[in-house]
Formats: structure tokens, C-alpha cells, sequence
């Protein structure tokens, strides 16, 4: 394997949103970037972008992530590429709103595809050679979804769950290891989500304040660094996910439902 310049940072749903203010950071950070999604223009714009402000190498993977078979796809395209990953920063993912039974069913099976099997399986292709280099960074993009059921995107908060509670048992499981695995939670972010999820824009969520995806990406980016196991961002989000945890289901579910109804 060629000796690396820069260290390597694998950011996946790098074309948009959080994923591309990801990307900003590492660079910013010292790393050079293996870029993941479905569209390629905004990636290699990005890459451009980048390489004049720090001079990070770039490369571009153009793949869809929720497809059966993603994580092995891109850790194979990442393999070829014969870089050493330092850190995985597993951001992709989408939600649907809307009641389940009627739902695309479809799109559902994409969305767990993405949100839980490719980001496991991508995880558990890069972290092994992290281990036994003593040294690397996972990042695992979960949501305040994560902490409690939420009628009309059931299914999408189900996901997060799952990612925070496999985040929470993985960083256990490297401790003393050199690797450290992060799950970021944000609340309701500026990013085309909302409109990809169809959450209406009359919801109490839209109306709601919402932090920018790159206040997002920096406060999620240093908690990575710092080693740490779990970061909600902003304190009304890290409030919110609290009382999720700790009120009665008779009450989080109606408030929830409230919160997504379109």
C-alpha cells in the first residue's frame, strides 16, 4: 500500500447537507476525502473547492447507498482506491413522513437499507484495519429521533434508535483500543431532509428553530475528535431528548405525533 500524504476521511451521503459540511471540517482538520453518494457533481465541486482552500485530494464514489449490497459496494470502491481509512464518517441516511400503513413500502425498505444495513455493514468492512492500527474514528449519524417513538416517521425514528444503540455498544466495545465510535444526534437541522422526508411545512417541526447544518457538522465534528460517546446538539435538543427518555409513553407519543402530524 502507497504511503499517504494525509490521513484519509470516508464521509458517506457527502452531496448535500450535513454530509458536505463533514467533508468541510475534515479538510479543514488536515484529512484528504473519499466522498459517498448517489449524485457526483456537488462532490466534485466540493472537491474543488477544497483542494484550492487546503489542498485535500479528493475521491468521488458515485453509488446508491441504499441499495441492497451498498456497504460491501463501497468498502470494495474504497479498498481499490489502496488508502488506509483513519476515520468513517457514516452520515447517509433519509426519512419518510407519513402514516406507516400507508406508506411506500418501497421506500421504506430503502430507508432501512441505508439508515441501518449500510452503515453497518461499512462500518464492519473499515473498523477491523482501525483496530489493528490502533488508531481511527467512527462517526455514526443518528437523530433525537433516536430517543423516543415517533408516529408518522415510525419507521425513520426506529432506524436512529437503532444507530444509537449500536453506537453506544460499539464505543464500549473499542475502549482501550486507539478507535473511538461517536453518535452524533441532531434535532431538526437547514437541510433539504424536511423536504425529502415530505414534512409538511405547516408541521410544528418546521416552525420550529432550526441549528444550520454547519453549526451541526462542527459541534458533531468536535465530539468526534474529543473521543465522545454520544453528542446531542444544542442544549433545546439535548433537553428535548432527555424528556423523551424519561417521560411517560402517554405523553411522548401524542406530543410526538403533534410534532411530525403533516
Amino acid at each position: 500500500m502507497n504511503a499517504q500524504a494525509k490521513p484519509v476521511a470516508v464521509v458517506t451521503g457527502a452531496s448535500s447537507g450535513l454530509g458536505l459540511d463533514f467533508a468541510r471540517e475534515a479538510a479543514a482538520d488536515g484529512y484528504d476525502l473519499v466522498l459517498i453518494a448517489r449524485t457526483t457533481a456537488p462532490m466534485e465541486s466540493l472537491g474543488s473547492e477544497l483542494h484550492t482552500l487546503y489542498g485535500t485530494q479528493t475521491h468521488v464514489i458515485g453509488m446508491d447507498l441504499a441499495a441492497p449490497g451498498a456497504g460491501a459496494s463501497a468498502a470494495d470502491a474504497i479498498a481499490k482506491l489502496g488508502v488506509d481509512v483513519d476515520v468513517l464518517i457514516n452520515n447517509a441516511g433519509f426519512g419518510y413522513n407519513g402514516a406507516f400503513a400507508q406508506s411506500d413500502p418501497h421506500e421504506t425498505s430503502r430507508m432501512t437499507q441505508l439508515n441501518i444495513v449500510t452503515l453497518t455493514d461499512l462500518t464492519r468492512a473499515l473498523l477491523p484495519a482501525m483496530l489493528a492500527r490502533r488508531r481511527g474514528r467512527v462517526m455514526l449519524l443518528a437523530s433525537t429521533a433516536a430517543f423516543q417513538p415517533g408516529p408518522m416517521m415510525a419507521v425513520y425514528c426506529a432506524t436512529k434508535a437503532y444507530v444509537l444503540s449500536f453506537g453506544e455498544a460499539l464505543a464500549y466495545e473499542v475502549r482501550g483500543t486507539g478507535v473511538t465510535v461517536t453518535t452524533v444526534c441532531p434535532g431538526a437541522t437547514e437541510t433539504n431532509f424536511q423536504k425529502a422526508a415530505s414534512i409538511d411545512a405547516s408541521s410544528t417541526l418546521m416552525k420550529s428553530p432550526m441549528m444550520s447544518s454547519a453549526e451541526v457538522a462542527k459541534s458533531g465534528y468536535a465530539a468526534m475528535k474529543a473521543g465522545r460517546r454520544v453528542i446531542v446538539t444544542g442544549i433545546p435538543n439535548l433537553i428535548g431528548a432527555v424528556m423523551g427518555r424519561l417521560l411517560p409513553r402517554e405523553i411522548v407519543l401524542p406530543v410526538a405525533a403533534k410534532l411530525l402530524a403533516k
